[in-house]
């Protein structure tokens, strides 16, 4: 997907020499990591997803927030909408089928085809982890107004789009041996 771009934005790379651009790409730099890897972010995980055994990891969580969405996956499908390689889908699946929360089954098409569905303590556990997501943000995002909070969304969704954009041209200069 482009990167959505609006009136002034060219798309063109931001100068970093330039010393208030290069403020503003690190004040970006230091929330994206803080988002990722901040002390915060492991409470919040705990919040979500419990802790200890039986807990879930964000990757079973963004495994399950896909599965739900129709009734059974073929794998591969599913690794592509994790965005990720099939044997890592593969992994996450089974750590799912190891906790009771989905189930691989042969497909009614062609038993060569492996589906993945979760399992009612799936859905259940997605629900629980989607209600306190949901109150988290909830809460969040009272601190911005009504306007700040489209404003938000609508530049988040671009910076994963940039992102996106990025990595794809990663592809062609990795091939090409550009590694800048």
């Amino acid at each position: 997907m482009a990167a959505r771009r609006t009136a002034g934005s060219d798309g063109a790379p931001v100068d970093l020499r330039d010393p208030d651009e290069a403020d503003v790409a690190r004040r970006v730099a230091y929330a994206w990591r803080e988002l990722r890897r901040g002390a915060a972010t492991a409470a919040l995980r705990d919040h979500f997803f419990g802790a200890g055994p039986g807990s879930l990891d964000p990757g079973q969580m963004d495994t399950l927030d896909v599965l739900v969405t129709k009734p059974e996956w073929r794998m591969s499908e599913l690794a592509d909408a994790l965005r990720v390689e099939a044997s890592t889908a593969t992994r996450a699946v089974q750590r799912l089928v190891n906790d009771g929360l989905a189930e691989r089954r042969p497909s009614g098409d062609d038993g060569r085809v492996v589906m993945v569905a979760p399992t009612a303590e799936g859905v259940r556990r997605h629900d629980d982890v989607s209600q306190r997501r949901g109150d988290a943000l909830s809460t969040i995002l009272g601190e911005f107004d009504r306007r700040e909070r489209r404003d938000l969304a609508d530049l988040m969704n671009r910076l994963v789009d940039a992102v996106d954009e990025f990595v794809a041209g990663l592809d062609d200069t990795t091939a090409a041996g550009d590694h800048r």
